[in-house]
């Protein structure tokens, strides 16, 4: 079911709202830079995010390459990664991937219950399950 939810970093600059049905799912890639973040994501709609402060705010962590483009975002002033945007064609094109970390309002029981996929981002195998997953 489809459920608004309200976010934000940890200084609460940035803030913002996104649609989201966690019944489709969350995912953890174990990609050096998700594996850094320690990332649990969902992937709603590209346009399922509204930003409603902190625009100025937001740091951009980007990376192109054969496979796409992405922007990992970030709060400038304390430095947490609230979402991320892109058009990778082999993960099916335009894309939005939102921590639930910052989710203010999505209880643990929610997260809790919503499936979970796996992607093998550190070897470019973006839709397969790694081997190991436990530390993800």
């Amino acid at each position: 079911m489809l459920k608004t939810y309200h976010g934000s970093c940890h200084c609460k600059v940035v803030t913002f709202e996104v649609d989201v049905d966690l019944e489709k799912g969350t995912s953890k890639c174990n990609c050096t830079f998700c594996w850094k973040q320690r990332m649990w994501t969902v992937s709603p709609d590209p346009d399922a995010l509204r930003l409603t402060s902190g625009e100025d705010a937001l740091g951009d962590y980007s990376k192109s390459g054969e496979w796409g483009e992405g922007h990992h975002r970030f709060c400038s002033r304390c430095g947490i990664n609230t979402h991320a945007h892109g058009d990778i064609p082999a993960i099916g094109g335009r894309f939005l991937s939102v921590q639930l970390s910052t989710l203010n309002d999505l209880p643990v029981e929610d997260i809790l219950a919503a499936p979970v996929s796996y992607q093998d981002g550190r070897h470019d195998d973006w839709l397969s399950t790694p081997s190991e997953t436990r530390h993800l």
